[in-house]
């Protein structure tokens, strides 16, 4: 490759970048971080002021990105930190900052300039660039961490806070990122919701001002407000069409995103943990690690966004992402709190019988002198109920395996009931203020994670069950309470106790992890109200909602798939909704499938569709969980839905189609156009899970090229007596 033409001094510094340095010998320093489509490019100016420059495609020529800045003709940035990369406050700043600070003598200013960095490559795929920032005045520094996915376009962004004055230093908000995005104007997607109603979207045009998302719930924090959202740029994002970015932050506490259009209508995004009652105190040579912020830019609207998530998760982020997944039988639906060792038995001989790999025993199991015969007891008793099960966990795990199935369990290690042994034992563990009345969310309190003592507790709980039942094969970790009266009996500082619970919770998975780093593991919490990155890297799967109704959850998991791949997401079939079992399975087969029936129950008919239907899931599954999704049909502005999972290669692909709205003579009047496929090849499309008895109308013998299917498309022939139609796409050779 001939560089000969490039400036020798602007090269100089790119390419000592590209090695791992910086080496600066004109005025400027620009620090680009890149993927495959995109680039997010940092400057150093004279001042050693760093600003984020750019954040969108990835230019073809690198030194070129020293002259975006001069392309906008803007008004006056006052202060000169309208764009900065990590924006302090009470210095000259006039906007919404990134970190606030007071030294250790009473000084509330901060002025952080730029003192070095350097660029890793971790592996062919993804580099690590560290920018040091630090006070003029005081010995005061923050690390800037951006770590970038090449293939996938995405950035996790978070920082380091360090200090070495003479005495203590308060952060008053310690944010993990601040992007800084320009367009004509910015449309944001956010999601809201309650219990049963999880995930539910509204987009708004953002105007001047500051948009905070945020949560102070302490746990399950994303039960109001998920920390997920997207910002469209210049016009709402289609499916295909626009750009737009979607961000989260790993951080399964409180979080705050605080988006704000400058007097300059640029877009600044700042996002971390929530200050909120959480003022932050280091000790001369401690440091705060925050939480990292993650992001991908499209440009090529929602879906490409959506897809450059999912494969990012599957391959560095959520636990065994590339690996395969349990279909389970629970309980819950079958006995709720009544049950003995007899119905469990016959139970177990159902899972068999049905064709699943897994029983999973639920709520219920335990406490004694306080039995767990609703949720007002029991919780924090960890020990088998004698009069249900007189023999113990072991005894059912045992019968499992006879049975040829493996055996789960549910837990819900972080909460207790004031009506348990535990609560009666220590109730110093329990988060609560001392001068305040209890206030009880679903009749139970939380344990003070922050407390190591209640760590060893939580973490004994799974290794207790796991010494004595070395073939226990998954846990269900459910979080049902919110804190209320925050405050923990042994912390120093009552101000951190919110950011030190989650660490508590996070030590704890990684000792699980440690020591049993495989085991299948679903992230519940009363739904979907702990379900971020943060967590998701210690499970395998996470809990929707407690809502499966398969109607909702079509519209439910719609949106979860925009930033959570389909191998993670755990959907039952269950007797929620007047739907037939034939559209109840298929709607949970867009996932990790399980069942929450009564088997015994079933029709004959019934029961011989859900054994053929684990039978061509496990056929198919694998397409599922890590082919490219594409939505095609979208529920809200149809009356059918339309999903398509497609392999790498694009030769295979499943298609769920459902009707969603039953006014009369509803059906799929238009085709439905494909994506992703490859124009040239020659493809066949059948019919599969057909319910017993019943006949496909869809001609699978016909074939299609790949250009008709994208640019006339395929009619499912749903209607009111086709309300859910799975088809597996094939190419011809």
């Amino acid at each position: 490759m001939n560089l000969s033409w490039l400036p020798p001094f602007r090269f100089l510094s790119l390419f000592a970048l590209n090695l791992g340095f910086v080496l600066s010998v004109s005025a400027q320093t620009v620090l680009p971080v890149e993927t495959q489509n995109n680039a997010m490019v940092l400057q150093v100016d004279a001042k050693k002021n760093l600003s984020m420059i750019y954040l969108g495609r990835k230019l073809e020529h690198s030194q070129e990105y020293t002259s975006i800045a001069s392309q906008y003709k803007q008004s006056a940035d006052y202060t000169g930190l309208l764009n900065s990369a990590y924006t302090p406050s009470g210095s000259r700043n006039l906007v919404e900052p990134a970190i606030t600070v007071t030294h250790a003598d009473g000084n509330n200013s901060l002025d952080l300039r730029y003192i070095r960095s350097s660029l890793k490559k971790l592996d062919e795929q993804v580099s690590l660039l560290t920018v040091v920032l630090k006070d003029k005045v005081y010995n005061f520094e923050v690390t800037l961490y951006y770590k970038s996915y090449f293939k996938e376009d995405v950035i996790e962004q978070w920082c380091t806070i360090r200090q070495q004055e003479k005495g203590n230093v308060t952060l008053h908000k310690f944010a993990s990122a601040n992007l800084h995005l320009r367009g004509g104007s910015y449309w944001l997607n956010q999601y809201h919701g309650d219990w049963a109603k999880e995930m539910q979207p509204e987009e708004s045009r953002l105007t001047h001002g500051i948009k905070t998302l945020d949560s102070k719930l302490g746990t399950r924090a994303n039960l109001f407000q998920p920390s997920v959202f997207m910002v469209s740029l210049n016009k709402p994002a289609t499916e295909d069409e626009g750009e737009v970015l979607f961000g989260g932050l790993e951080w399964s506490g409180n979080f705050r995103t605080d988006l704000e259009i400058d007097n300059q209508d640029n877009l600044r995004i700042i996002s971390g943990i929530n200050n909120y009652a959480s003022a932050y105190t280091l000790k001369p040579g401690e440091e705060l690690r925050t939480p990292a912020f993650l992001y991908t830019l499209s440009t090529q609207g929602k879906g490409k966004a959506s897809r450059n998530l999912q494969q990012w998760a599957r391959n560095y982020k959520l636990l065994d992402g590339k690996g395969t997944r349990l279909t389970l039988l629970n309980n819950w639906e079958a006995t709720y709190f009544d049950f003995n060792e007899n119905k469990l038995a016959g139970l177990l001989k159902d899972t068999k019988k049905l064709g699943v790999d897994l029983f999973l025993l639920d709520d219920g199991w335990f406490g004694n002198k306080y039995p767990r015969n609703g949720d007002v007891a029991g919780l924090g008793d960890w020990q088998e109920n004698k009069k249900k099960l007189p023999n113990g966990i072991t005894s059912l795990v045992k019968e499992a395996r006879e049975n040829g199935v493996k055996f789960g369990i549910w837990i819900e290690p972080e909460m207790v009931n004031p009506k348990s042994e535990l609560y009666d034992k220590h109730p110093d563990w329990v988060v609560k203020q001392p001068e305040r009345d209890e206030y009880y969310f679903r009749n139970q309190l939380v344990l003070d994670l922050t407390n190591p003592k209640v760590q060893d507790f939580v973490f004994g709980i799974v290794d207790g069950l796991f010494t004595k039942n070395p073939e226990l094969a998954y846990i269900k970790w459910d979080c049902n309470a919110v804190i209320y009266n925050a405050h923990s009996a042994t912390l120093k500082d009552q101000s951190h106790f919110y950011v030190d619970y989650v660490q508590g919770l996070y030590k704890v998975l990684q000792r699980i992890r440690a020591k049993y780093p495989t085991v299948p593991m679903m992230l519940c919490s009363g739904g979907g109200g702990r379900i971020d990155y943060g967590a998701l890297q210690y499970f395998t799967e996470f809990w929707p909602s407690d809502n499966t109704d398969p109607l909702e959850r079509i519209f439910m998991q719609w949106e979860y798939s925009y930033f959570y791949p389909a191998i993670a997401s755990s959907n039952h079939v269950t007797d929620w909704g007047k739907q037939p079992i034939k559209f109840r399975t298929d709607v949970a087969m867009m996932g990790k499938l399980g069942f929450d029936i009564v088997v015994s129950h079933l029709p004959e008919s019934d029961l011989k569709f859900c054994q053929e239907a684990i039978q061509q899931y496990n056929a198919v599954k694998s397409i599922i969980w890590q082919g490219d999704q594409y939505r095609l049909a979208n529920p809200r502005e149809s009356v059918v839905a339309s999903m398509l999972y497609l392999t790498e290669d694009k030769s295979t692909g499943v298609i769920f189609n459902y009707l969603v709205n039953y006014r009369y003579d509803e059906n799929s009047k238009q085709p439905v156009l494909l994506k992703g496929l490859d124009a040239a090849k020659q493809y066949k499309i059948t019919e599969i899970n057909l319910y017993p008895g019943t006949k496909s109308t869809i001609d699978g013998a016909k074939q299609y090229t790949g250009d008709f299917l994208m640019k006339i498309g395929f009619n499912p022939d749903v209607n009111a007596s086709r309300t859910s139609v799975v088809l597996k796409l094939e190419e011809v050779k």
